[in-house]
């Protein structure tokens, strides 16, 4: 028989055997899979007696000895920070890409309203802690062809609620140990993140941090006919430690690779960027890809979200050249207006101890000095990217010419900076994003040495965490987290016995674990704006993906279990960032143990897609109080009191609407007036910190 047949034949035994020995040993599911991996290498009869001999071994010390995990936890410091090997034909300056970053992440005027910028969602521990106007309906439910089935009302109290301790867990049982007992509360609401309110994008007043917008009727977000803030479907993960991520957001749509436009990287076929040699040159239309670069993938979503930050049907160059010093075409109503470009963080206050932007503070007075987002992205970015002699006129069709400029530009008319302010945007995030590292919590310290790091107690949750509890089988690594750079780029593909003892592929890093049915939200098991599975699992059924890593490749038949998976949350600072899960269901870092304990909350309505690891555990309240008091220990410090690099500008924030769930206060305009909150600017020595969720002061 020749060798490739062998090894086809090979592999289909294993998988017999996996099957086999499920049944007849206690066979941790890793382990399975180790077996599965060594397939690759198998070449002969001899093999596979060796393999069936090791396995049923392991079987029979299983109980005295749990083999050590794939993804061993350390010290985040002996982890390097990903980057595209290609950075430097795009980024000239790191340091000047950090301070671009940092100014975008937090600057209110990217909003449409003038008002939402990414820091918004992203300002304690890089979450979310209002209470106010932060529950979005099921909105993602779907049927079982998978086509929509959304809720659109919120159950739990209304909109422009206030979220109470008493409200969670969201999936309320008489008794926290058994996921069979009587359900006291349930509901299919998200505690999310407000956003914008509904509006139809016209154009861009160059100079103005507020878009020209037409109100647009909100069918589900809105009191009395008023229009209310949107809140997203899904609760804010953290921006902390988020370079890291293989691949980002909840469903993992924010893809490795940076396509320099939106979030979809390689998926979408017409994404492109202009680019020019030379200032006098031809613009040149260009495909690009950065890899390890997810983190400007997901950068480049929210801005043009109309949800999070945007009117409906904005464009990124609006978004570039609302900030450039752009002269507009003198139209009729307009004569002797002369709009000036706006100041970068024009509307808050950097400290000028700030560890990043602080030569540039104006304080007590916003912004900054001596800085314009043009100069800074000239500063930060290759030439070819920006700087050049033609323009780009976009028509009312899309159609897109490239011209020689004739005086003053009008507002369809872009610059190269403007055109291709989305790469700038991404990239310059994503280096910042590079700098929110937290490696000095102190299990960083224990494993860097210091026994004395971690109590006894913590200790005792360690070994529980890698072992009784079966945490590390999801949260390993330094990262805390199987959906990191360094685990996935390993195997994006792996094949596993599910919680119905079916073999299935998945994507590596996403699990099912029961929170929620699998038909409110599909999660990873959805669908790309293009029609595109977003599930690397499919994608390969359908022969678009590849990974050389699975042996045997996927078949077209071959089962996937992904539907209702979502990304393997890291864990580090996990005691700042509740509420809890992709719907933000659970309150408290005790209320997540006992969720796990009981072996999740929808097991039996979600077993065909189950992780395998998601049952009864078995713990005491003592070994739960251990977990949780070994969860604390992945805190910074330094994120708690926000001191470098964690230290960030001043903040304003909507805060809900003035009124109740009954009532709320018209504009004017038909959209309901917003409460704002200051978070005050920090430096580089830190302060106090903000509180936790649900923040009171908040």
């Amino acid at each position: 028989m020749p060798e490739s047949d062998l090894k086809k034949a090979s592999a289909k035994t294993v998988l017999k055997l996996r099957k086999i020995l499920r049944s007849i040993v206690l066979i941790p599911n890793r382990f399975l899979a180790l077996i599965t991996k060594a397939s690759k290498s198998l070449k002969s009869s001899v093999t596979i007696a060796a393999l069936v001999t090791m396995a049923i071994l392991a079987g029979h010390t299983v109980s005295a000895q749990v083999s050590p995990p794939s993804q061993p936890l350390g010290s985040l410091k002996s982890v390097a920070i990903p980057e595209p090997s290609n950075l430097g034909e795009f980024v000239k300056n790191k340091t000047a890409a950090i301070e671009l970053g940092k100014s975008l992440f937090w600057d209110m005027q990217v909003g449409s309203d003038g008002l939402q910028s990414c820091a918004s969602c992203h300002f304690h521990a890089g979450t979310d802690t209002r209470a106010k106007n932060q529950l979005s309906p099921g909105l993602l439910r779907v049927n079982a062809d998978g086509s929509p089935n959304p809720d659109e009302k919120v159950n739990l109290g209304g909109l422009n609620y206030i979220l109470k301790p008493s409200d969670f867990p969201f999936h309320k049982l008489s008794d926290p140990g058994d996921r069979k007992s009587t359900v006291l509360a349930d509901t299919n609401d998200v505690a999310g993140s407000q956003g914008v309110d509904l509006n139809k994008f016209n154009d861009i007043t160059p100079g103005s941090a507020v878009d020209n917008m037409t109100l647009t009727p909100d069918p589900v977000f809105k009191i009395n006919d008023i229009n209310t803030r949107r809140v997203t479907e899904r609760n804010t993960p953290s921006s902390i430690n988020a370079i890291f991520n293989f691949r980002n957001f909840w469903d993992g749509r924010a893809q490795n690779d940076f396509n320099g436009v939106n979030p979809f990287g390689s998926r979408d076929p017409n994404a492109y960027l202009l680019k020019a040699a030379t200032k006098q040159s031809a613009l040149e239309k260009v495909k690009i890809s950065l890899k390890n670069a997810s983190a400007a993938s997901q950068a480049v979503g929210p801005p043009l979200s109309d949800v999070e930050e945007s009117a409906t049907g904005r464009i990124f160059p609006d978004v570039g050249q609302k900030f450039n010093s752009v002269k507009t075409k003198k139209l009729p109503r307009e004569i002797g207006k002369k709009l000036k470009s706006l100041t970068p963080l024009g509307k808050q206050v950097v400290h000028p101890q700030d560890s990043v932007l602080g030569k540039y503070s104006q304080a007590p007075k916003p912004g900054l000095k001596l800085k314009t987002y043009e100069k800074m992205v000239q500063d930060a970015f290759q030439p070819q990217w920006w700087d050049s002699k033609q323009i780009i006129e976009i028509g009312a069709d899309g159609y897109r010419a490239f011209k020689q400029p004739q005086g003053a530009l009008n507002t369809n008319q872009f610059t190269l900076t403007d055109y291709n302010f989305s790469l700038f945007m991404g990239l310059a995030i994503q280096l910042y994003e590079a700098t929110l590292v937290s490696d000095n919590a102190p299990i960083d310290q224990y494993f860097d040495g210091n026994s004395n790091a971690l109590t006894t107690q913590q200790k005792q949750g360690k070994e529980l965490f890698e072992g009784k509890a079966k945490c590390i089988n999801c949260h390993g690594g330094p990262e805390f987290t199987n959906a990191s750079v360094r685990n996935v780029q390993k195997e994006r593909l792996e094949r596993m016995t599910m919680g119905n003892g079916g073999e299935a592929v998945y994507d590596n890093g996403f699990y099912n674990i029961g929170v929620r049915p699998t038909l409110e939200d599909l999660g990873v098991g959805g669908k790309d704006p293009f029609g595109n599975p977003l599930s690397d699992s499919r994608m390969a059924q359908q022969g678009k993906f590849t990974d050389p890593n699975l042996s045997p490749p996927i078949s077209s038949t071959e089962r996937v279990a992904v539907d209702g998976s979502f990304k393997t949350s890291g864990l580090r600072n996990i005691e700042l960032t509740a509420p809890y899960f992709h719907n933000g269901g659970q309150l408290t870092l005790k209320q997540v143990v006992e969720f796990y304990n009981r072996g999740g909350d929808f097991h039996k309505q979600n077993i065909d897609d189950l992780d395998p690891d998601i049952e009864n555990l078995g713990l005491s309240e003592d070994e739960q109080n251990a977990l949780v008091a070994f969860l604390k220990s992945l805190t910074d410090e330094r994120v708690r009191l926000e001191k470098a690099p964690f230290d960030h500008p001043q903040l304003f924030i909507t805060n809900g609407h003035p009124g109740n769930t009954k009532s709320v206060t018209n504009d004017g305009t038909g959209r309901a007036t917003v409460t704002m909150l200051e978070i005050p600017a920090v430096g580089r020595n830190g302060g106090t910190g903000t509180e936790n969720f649900p923040a009171k002061a908040l």
